[in-house]
């Protein structure tokens, strides 16, 4: 039997040795190595199945599983051990459970490619790509310290640019990967800076070992101001990843790949690394000690871009008819709502522990659940809208509609995807974004400045079923607008399809089972979660509010844009304010900064030839000149050479004696 630390190893080096594979020989495979990177796919899903299975076994429920570090070596060693650099993983309740999702998501992406990519050029390219992609994602989720974490962020990075790009002769793909690269670079110097500094004050990059250490930082007085800067510098690589505003201008652009890419980066881990990595920044933002003062301002930073990001997105993808654009603004403002939950929840749990109180971390799961949750819904989603698109050849909404006949499969699981993403009962997306606006309003409760934030929260919620809604009826409903036969997609594209919209149903239901979702992903000790008893009068009405607004949401579509009793511009006519503030402003200002930076290049790179190299060179070619000239007295004739000599003679005799004279002469001044 293979002992546990290696089965969690296999789990990130099965997608590695497949990368390898088919980046070496993958052009002599069959349809470029395909089946090679389904199987290890496949092998880490089993895998991480079999350690999500041990963690519940071993008490993950009840908080009993201890976090495992699995030990591989040391990389970088110091005369101090405990100040040795390792890379390690890490098992706890939470990276099990992403280990499950990640690898079970990246698996029906890859088995859905075999259909979608079946007919492109360059497939044993894509798939060795998707393969170091997911093996960026397994390693992300997994990484025992900050510093791991970060290189596996940047693999994901790189792999990200080379798929956005994966069109390389078209130039809108080609620029998009490029403003994906440029942009997240701003958030990955932050999250550098901000493992710097932790490695500075801590002396370790180790998750447990810096929360063991975070009382001793008392009573060093600037103790308060490094754990605002820490998670602030850590959220600015957040932003980042996570296209929140202002740095949500890459994701829209990045549609310009492959479908199956877009998915891995909306639905997988990419996106969603910002989430994880803020899950991860609890340990200076609810600091377990009632000793630390929690660093309010870091958190209130976290909300407030959490609820405006939203908002923002949510307009965005209102007036979009670009399918695959209106599903990513839905995945800016679905992070969003994650953060504004992170930021809720770690108010609620840091106040508590400032007054010496009994952690409640309801917000901190409520987002991991809206992780979970829209993990499925919205890889269903974009696979949908894959395969729309592999159908009538275009991402144009104009050009669509009618397609629930000639599509029946595709059709009704987008509605399922569609009503999860609204958020309507029983759907998985009810569950968490209800329990997210519940912890939102009860932050309220300690400052009054949550209020406005669950405010944005439900008009958040309406517009998404609107924007939902709107991009169901405008594909799937009335006269087909396209000029290509539609059809189908084949089995091998519709049973994930179908897998993912059987997740989105059930997934929100899953916590009731498992006792709350809350009692296996939890910050401090496990929580009653979400139950099905006992839930507060408040909290009913707060879900009320929710499910209402969706419906609301939902019926307004269905008059715009079913029965068209309602002209879509009066109501998107504020909505395209925002759009053309988004397209014109924060594009311009992220072209600009672009252009300015070529420019700057442009300089350096003219200074650095005409100037340094010229200097060097100029230096260069006068030595050459003069060693042909010196060289041209090199005549192999005695006589000459005596006539030199007697000649420096002569010259050193006369200096001689004029020096002498000189000295002499001098003297005579002084007398």
């Amino acid at each position: 039997m293979i002992a546990f630390e290696w089965v969690v190893w296999l789990i990130l080096l099965f997608p590695l040795a497949a990368f390898v594979i088919v980046g070496l020989v993958g052009r002599r495979l069959p349809e470029g190595g395909d089946h090679v990177v389904v199987g290890a796919m496949a092998g880490s899903f089993v895998l991480s199945l079999y350690v999500f299975i041990q963690v519940l076994q071993q008490g993950g429920l009840g908080g009993g599983f201890a976090p495992q570090t699995i030990q591989g070596y040391v990389w970088i060693p110091s005369l101090l051990p405990e100040n040795s650099i390792k890379i390690s993983l890490l098992i706890d309740n939470l990276s099990a459970l992403m280990l499950v999702l990640v690898s079970f998501l990246c698996l029906l992406i890859f088995v859905y490619s075999l259909g979608y990519m079946h007919e492109e050029d360059g497939k044993p390219r894509y798939y060795a790509e998707v393969s170091l992609f997911a093996t960026g994602m397994l390693g992300t989720v997994s990484a025992d310290n900050f510093l791991q974490l970060l290189i596996f962020w940047e693999i994901m990075g790189l792999c990200s640019y080379l798929l956005i790009g994966f069109w390389y002769s078209k130039p809108e793909a080609a620029a998009a990967a490029k403003k994906a690269f440029l942009v997240t670079r701003v958030g990955d110097v932050l999250f550098l800076v901000g493992v710097l500094v932790i490695w500075n004050v801590f002396g370790t990059l180790s998750f447990g070992e810096i929360q063991g250490k975070m009382a001793s930082l008392y009573p060093n007085t600037l103790t308060p101001q490094l754990l605002t800067l820490i998670p602030l510098l850590l959220f600015g690589g957040a932003v980042g990843k996570s296209a929140q505003f202002p740095l949500h201008a890459w994701l829209p652009d990045a549609m310009e790949g492959p479908t199956t890419v877009s998915a891995l980066i909306h639905a997988a881990t990419m996106v969603k690394a910002g989430v994880y990595l803020t899950a991860r920044a609890f340990i200076f933002l609810v600091p377990l000690s009632s000793a630390v003062q929690p660093p309010f301002t870091a958190i209130l930073v976290i909300a407030g871009i959490g609820g405006f990001t939203t908002l923002f997105a949510a307009t965005m993808a209102v007036v979009n008819f670009d399918i695959k654009r209106v599903l990513a603004f839905s995945t800016i403002s679905q992070l969003a709502y994650m953060f504004l939950g992170l930021g809720a929840g770690a108010y609620i749990m840091a106040t508590e522990v400032s007054r010496g109180e009994a952690v409640n971390s309801a917000g901190y799961s409520a987002a991991l659940y809206h992780l979970f949750n829209h993990a499925f819904f919205k890889a269903l989603l974009f696979l949908g809208a894959g395969s729309v698109i592999h159908a009538v050849a275009t991402n144009d909404m104009r050009e669509m509609g009618g397609l629930a006949k000639p599509m029946p499969v595709t059709s009704r699981v987008m509605l399922f995807g569609a009503l999860a993403l609204a958020g309507v009962i029983p759907f998985s997306g009810f569950f968490s974004k209800g329990e997210i606006l519940s912890v939102t309003f009860e932050a309220g409760s300690e400052q009054p400045g949550f209020y406005l934030l669950y405010a944005l929260g439900v008009g958040t919620a309406f517009l998404t079923a609107f924007y939902a809604f709107r991009l169901w009826f405008m594909t799937f409903h009335g006269e087909y607008r396209g000029h290509v036969h539609p059809h189908e997609s084949p089995p091998v594209m519709t049973v994930p399809l179908m897998i993912l919209a059987g997740f989105t149903l059930v997934s929100g239901l899953l916590a009731y089972p498992m006792q709350g979702f809350g009692n296996l992903v939890f910050f401090g000790r496990p929580e009653a979660g979400f139950p099905l008893v006992g839930i507060p009068v408040q909290d009913y009405l707060l879900e009320g509010v929710s499910m209402g607004v969706a419906v609301l949401g939902l019926a307004l579509a269905w008059a715009v844009y079913a029965t068209k009793r309602v002209p879509a511009e009066r109501f998107t006519a504020s909505a395209r304010a925002l759009d053309w503030f988004d397209r014109k402003v924060i594009d311009g200002i992220v072209n600009g900064v672009g252009r300015a930076g070529v420019v700057v290049a442009t300089g350096t790179d003219r200074f650095d030839r005409q100037v340094i190299d010229g200097a060097v060179n100029a230096v260069s070619l006068e030595t050459v000149r003069t060693s042909l000239r010196l060289r041209q007295r090199q005549t192999g004739q005695v006589q000459s050479y005596a006539w030199v000599v007697v000649l420096g003679l002569v010259v050193v005799i006369a200096l001689m004696f004029g020096l002498s004279f000189l000295q002499r002469w001098w003297a005579g001044l002084g007398r």
